[in-house]
């Protein structure tokens, strides 16, 4: 008994250690496309994109998990990605290496998917820290969505509108959602192609205060780094 409690003692310090430097990076591949990966758990892909979405370098990369919003080229070019990954479609709970994948039905416009069809938001925590990818969310969430997708930590959001909720309704999003950190997705870039009429992040961002923007495409984030109040991150 008394060898099992010191084994016990000793590996508890390492334990903790190991909780409190845990950390995810973010890196945003361009359009809707993050990379995430967590010091502990799956890597995460998501709405990977082809080279018709303009001339964003295409990184190729190798991931766990590849969660896919909807069935339209810029989201679903899962073929771009490396590894033994598992795709992840739909709604419903997707568990992948011990880790829960939410998916939460929406629709891509403002007509109940009439005009462009369902849109999957997904919601999941790594490290502590929750997750939430909007996809190509096309209007403001009922209460009942609201529920289902429960309280967000990061909020990856599309805000230039055309094909999906505009800055303004961004707004109102955010402020239903009240997630720490806000990475804002489909704008238009010096990348996008002339084929997708999207508003560029200027109007998003606009005569706000709480934005911050990164010299580069990673932010590295903690559950303790979380800001206090909702920050509007840019990655390049």
């Amino acid at each position: 008994m008394r060898t099992a409690i010191a084994i016990l003692a000793a590996l508890l310090p390492a334990v903790c250690v190991h909780s409190a430097s845990a950390s995810v990076s973010v890196t945003w591949l361009g359009h809707s496309e993050f990379l995430i990966k967590p010091s502990t758990g799956p890597v995460v892909v998501t709405d990977p994109f082809d080279a018709r979405v303009g001339s964003y370098p295409l990184r190729h990369p190798t991931a766990d998990v590849v969660t896919v919003s909807h069935e339209h080229f810029d989201h679903n070019a899962v073929g771009e990605v490396r590894g033994r990954f598992q795709v992840i479609r739909g709604v419903g709970s997707h568990v992948v290496h011990g880790v829960d994948l939410k998916g939460v039905a929406t629709f891509h416009d403002q007509v109940s998917g009439r005009q462009r069809g369902p849109n999957t938001v997904f919601v999941f925590r790594l490290d502590g820290i929750t997750f939430c990818h909007l996809g190509d969310l096309g209007h403001l969430l009922s209460p009942q969505q609201l529920k289902a997708i429960g309280p967000v930590d990061v909020l990856m959001i599309p805000v230039g509108g055309t094909f999906t909720i505009d800055a303004k309704m961004a707004d109102e999003v955010v402020h239903q959602l009240k997630p720490k950190v806000v990475l804002p997705m489909h704008y238009k870039t010096r990348y996008t192609a002339a084929s997708l009429p999207l508003a560029g992040l200027q109007p998003f961002i606009e005569g706000k205060s709480n934005v911050r923007t990164e010299k580069g495409d990673t932010i590295t984030l903690t559950p303790a780094s979380l800001p206090k109040t909702t920050t509007i991150i840019v990655l390049q």
